[in-house]
């Protein structure tokens, strides 16, 4: 009976093992998404000195770029985390605006993080949509009779005139 004190010895480290195995599953994930923001060159980047290719330059190219009106160039920055089964939600979002004068000179650089960052959540009972409010019996059982009748056809007949039993 004494040797076997190695097996218990073993099922102790493999509920041991199994126990972690378990509670490893369990973590979060931690991700990030987009520009990586260097305080040191961000702040590098000053009003009236530098231009779009020295910015360039020093940041890189940004995440977008506005289409109308200012020119201003986006370097955006999330880092998010995910519950096992979740889906991600943003941790920190941070947000580089580097806006640009009509001659390509920079006019003033913003950092914005969550507060500008909206919540959406999307009512999915129901759609609205144009048309008639019809049940489902309606739909599946409404075009009985109607289909492959031919329009103005007075008769049960339903083939061409002349094709009768008599000719006519």
């Amino acid at each position: 009976m004494r040797g076997y004190g190695w097996i218990k010895g073993l099922r102790a480290v493999s509920a041991l093992g199994a126990l972690t195995l378990m509670a490893s599953g369990c973590a979060s994930i931690k991700d990030h998404r987009g520009y990586l923001i260097d305080p040191a060159l961000t702040g590098s980047v000053q009003p009236g000195i530098d231009n779009r290719t020295s910015v360039q330059r020093a940041l890189g190219q940004p995440t977008f770029k506005s289409e109308f009106g200012k020119q201003i160039w986006y370097y955006v920055s999330i880092d998010t985390k995910q519950r096992p089964f979740k889906r991600p939600q943003a941790k920190t979002q941070t947000v580089l605006m580097v806006n640009f004068d009509e001659k390509g000179n920079v006019s003033s650089v913003e950092q914005r993080g969550m507060e500008k960052v909206v919540s959406l959540n999307p009512d999915g009972h129901k759609t609205p949509t144009l048309g008639r409010n019809r049940s489902f019996f309606e739909d599946l059982f409404g075009n009985i009779g109607s289909v492959g009748a031919i329009p103005g056809q007075a008769g049960a007949g339903g083939g061409p005139q002349g094709s009768g039993p008599n000719g006519s």
